[in-house]
């Protein structure tokens, strides 16, 4: 893309000469600025301009003239649920460019409601009282926090599925409540979890770290989850570390969902045998 910088020159004078005319049939195209960008005059700026030098980024004005572009196409799409597919394509893209895009809140996606799943792990449950908030804050500020999720695509061909890390209360305001699932046309903003957390046990992590920090977790339920982590090889170190726990409460958590399952798996001395006829020959002497 060809782009130009204005330059304010001074009255009937170009770079590198005091005695030129501004008249652009007078001013040749092959000026040359003091730090060595050539010049021309652009009927379009009203006056001269540079050209950018190769390997130059472009300028604000490329960027304006792309977005007028862009969003005369998008409003040329009449169909709301179109418009919104064409706008996710459009920000997939810009979330791409972005040098923020390690973050997953740089691009909030809208999903289909239906295709939005709930985990089977998550230890956090909300009192009806705390839901009807939930629905009324919605209802009132809109979604003002995405549904944070793991994008998982079959082999078989059913579907993306969009399974909820953190959001399931949120994402059942969406689909169950009929006066918000109005006003969003069938979809669920959503965003995806790093690509390095997308394991099973990782995302499980995940949501336990989201709970915690809104204080929002149950201990009978946290001891499956610990129980699950330690089946799949976590020792009690990395437990502790990714679920923002202390050793201690590992432990407790682990007792409270029944040692004999999390010891399984271990060796132990022998234990010692009581016979009977000891115990009778001890008591007769």
């Amino acid at each position: 893309m060809s782009a130009e910088l204005e330059l304010e020159w001074p009255d009937n004078s170009t770079p590198g000469t005091q005695d030129r005319t501004a008249d652009p049939q007078a001013c040749a195209a092959n000026g040359v600025t003091a730090d060595g960008r050539p010049y021309h005059y652009s009927a379009a700026h009203n006056g001269y301009v540079s050209d950018e030098l190769p390997g130059d980024t472009a300028t604000r004005d490329d960027v304006t003239q792309a977005l007028s572009a862009l969003t005369a196409a998008l409003a040329a799409i009449t169909d709301p649920r179109e418009l919104v597919e064409a706008l996710n394509e459009a920000r997939s893209a810009l979330h791409e460019l972005s040098p923020l895009k390690h973050h997953p809140v740089d691009f909030v996606r809208w999903v289909p409601a239906g295709a939005v799943q709930a985990n089977d792990y998550n230890p956090n449950q909300v009192a009806p009282p705390e839901m009807e908030l939930l629905r009324l804050s919605i209802d009132h500020d809109g979604y003002t926090q995405p549904i944070v999720t793991y994008v998982d695509v079959p082999a078989d061909g059913t579907g993306t599925h969009y399974e909820v890390v953190d959001g399931f209360h949120r994402h059942r305001v969406g689909r169950e409540y009929p006066e918000v699932a109005g006003s969003l046309l069938g979809f669920l903003p959503a965003v995806q979890i790093r690509a390095e957390s997308a394991d099973r046990s990782d995302r499980i992590a995940a949501t336990i770290r989201h709970n915690r920090a809104r204080g929002k977790h149950q201990v009978v339920k946290m001891t499956d989850i610990v129980l699950e982590l330690k089946r799949r090889n976590w020792s009690d170190a990395k437990i502790a570390k990714h679920l923002g726990m202390d050793p201690d409460e590992v432990l407790r958590l682990s007792q409270i969902g029944g040692l004999a399952d999390v010891f399984a798996d271990r060796d132990f001395s022998m234990a010692w045998e009581v016979v009977e006829d000891d115990l009778d020959d001890s008591a007769v002497g």
